[in-house]
């Protein structure tokens, strides 16, 4: 009997065709597309590392990294070469019209104030990058959303930071301050100064006031998810050295498996929150004046802490300011909306410690800029923290903190040019920034009232940009109560 031959062809021919398709699809992602793109970059005139098989500029990054953090750096808010230290070398290298290759993707370097204002003007045209599963386990939330479900949350939320609620949750705020300020009383009170690593106290403030103003009567279950995300940063700063290894994350190693452990704690308490806060609406309760979200508060007070500790004379300042609207009560909503002084140094807080320290966009369609023109597929970085220190942008003294530069306002002091946007631009801005000036206002002030303050021998400098933009070795500050 003949067997036919035919049907085993053909499935040969067809394994033989996806195998060659599969080929050239990773062979065009690793090599043929990358070089295409590097081309086109190189014609426009952009400059920056030859593309390298993969891993492209992420290796040197990370070790650069590696290698910043490893020790503190001299008493100077010059921080770009630590905190971002690959992206300053490039743009001081190749110029601010410069590419990084975060594997086979170059990343184009955006400074000019006109480009930047397209790109938070045309959100819709420029949105972020996917993100990798290690950055999506740590990062949730509407900063991290694109197109319609942005838009969605954003809609729903948004009703929450208008003026009056926010002035509605100024007791809660109030109360978590009051709390962390009589923690420091009392440890004061045992001598006539006090060293104190004041980070951590930050920390935990900002994150009871997120609390009682997001999770109403679920406060302590509040409290729980803050302090499990606390742990997921510190486990992903662990990891954060390796990532550029190909396929690492997928390895069943302990911080892995505690990663996806501690993620799955907090969606299970988020949804029970949300549930409960779900029948009782049903069951016709009214809906509270609260804030689901998250924060960053604690990254603008304790810089701005380290920045009054070495600068007496805008602390004394500020602390006037406060004692002339306040005297030694309470502060209310309408005095800190008249604390300019106050304002001015928080506005240069952000200016020089963004918590944000870079932002990142795509673009999926042949774009025009200024100087040049990119093509689909490249990736744009907005490097905040070099925009905000640029000589060129803000004069000389761009790294030395003088909060005189906003005596006249924002517009004035970036002479109506978009080089300042620590919560970031356009219909995209982050909704919770005045909650979050409300707060360090608050905070400040309180602060104020009650003690002087100075940076202590053991503070060591040291701003990482690991996650957000903060003190590595914490903020060691001697307190004196008044």
């Amino acid at each position: 009997m003949e067997v036919s031959m035919a049907p085993f062809s053909v499935v040969l021919s067809v394994v033989l065709v996806s195998v060659v398709a599969c080929a050239w699809r990773v062979l065009n992602w690793v090599w043929l597309r990358p070089k295409k793109l590097e081309k086109c970059l190189r014609q426009q005139g952009l400059a920056g590392n030859s593309y390298r098989l993969w891993s492209g500029d992420l290796k040197e990054i990370s070790m650069m990294l590696k290698e910043a953090v490893s020790k503190p750096m001299n008493l100077s808010h010059d921080t770009a070469p630590r905190v971002v230290p690959y992206a300053h070398q490039s743009v001081s290298t190749f110029g601010k019209n410069s590419f990084i290759w975060f594997g086979p993707t170059p990343r184009v370097n955006i400074t000019n104030p006109e480009d930047l204002k397209n790109i938070f003007t045309k959100h819709e045209d420029f949105p972020k990058p996917a993100l990798s599963p290690l950055v999506k386990l740590l990062l949730t939330g509407l900063a991290n959303y694109g197109g319609e479900k942005w838009a969605k949350h954003r809609k729903i939320i948004k009703p929450a930071f208008h003026s009056e609620k926010l002035k509605r949750m100024l007791p809660a705020i109030y109360q978590s301050c009051s709390e962390m300020i009589e923690e420091w009383e009392s440890l004061v009170s045992k001598e006539s100064s006090y060293e104190l690593d004041v980070w951590p106290y930050l920390q935990n403030m900002t994150a009871d006031v997120i609390s009682r103003t997001s999770f109403g009567s679920s406060y302590k279950e509040g409290r729980e998810i803050f302090q499990l995300l606390k742990l997921q940063i510190e486990l992903t700063v662990k990891m954060k050295h390796s990532v550029y290894i190909p396929g690492w994350r997928f390895l069943p190693t302990k911080t892995n498996k505690r990663l996806k452990e501690v993620d799955k704690e907090i969606r299970e308490l988020f949804m029970g929150i949300i549930n409960k806060r779900e029948e009782a609406i049903k069951a016709g309760e009214a809906a509270k004046d609260d804030l689901l979200g998250q924060e960053t508060t604690s990254i603008l007070l304790v810089w701005t802490m380290v920045l009054l500790s070495e600068n007496q004379n805008w602390q004394d300042r500020a602390r006037e300011e406060v004692l002339q609207v306040f005297g030694g009560n309470k502060p209310d909503f309408d005095g800190l909306n008249h604390l300019k002084v106050v304002t001015m140094i928080l506005l240069e807080a952000l200016r020089l410690y963004p918590s944000s320290f870079t932002l990142s966009r795509m673009i999926h369609k042949k774009t025009q800029f200024a100087e040049f023109s990119l093509p689909a597929g490249v990736g744009i970085s907005l490097p905040t923290i070099l925009i905000h220190h640029d000589k060129e942008l803000w004069g000389d003294d761009a790294t030395q903190f003088k909060p005189e530069r906003f005596a006249e306002g924002v517009s004035k002091a970036t002479k109506n040019k978009l080089t300042y946007f620590p919560f970031g631009g356009g219909a995209r801005i982050c909704i919770g920034q005045n909650f979050a000036m409300m707060e360090a206002k608050l905070a400040v002030a309180l602060i104020l009232q009650h003690f002087t303050f100075k940076l202590s021998p053991s503070y060591a400098h040291a701003p990482s940009g690991i996650t957000f933009l903060q003190p590595q070795f914490g903020a060691h500050i001697v307190l004196h109560k008044l």
